[in-house]
């Protein structure tokens, strides 16, 4: 597998991770009474933006390749 098609399938893993991310966070806060489960699924939503956000900048910063 070539650079350009690993860089590719890690930027749309990490579009994915921020998807979850976004579904997570919407769950908690608007459909969850519970505190305990609030502040789980926040917790895992904040982890996967971070992850999300570093496998980007990962993508963004380790410049175009040669094909």
């Amino acid at each position: 597998m070539s650079l350009s098609m690993l860089k590719m399938w890690i930027s749309i893993a990490a579009m994915g991770i921020m998807a979850i991310a976004m579904v997570t966070i919407y769950v908690s806060r608007y459909k969850l009474k519970s505190k305990a489960f609030k502040f789980i699924t926040a917790l895992v939503a904040y982890i996967c933006l971070i992850v999300g956000g570093l496998m980007m900048f990962y993508v963004v910063l380790s410049g175009p390749t040669d094909s």
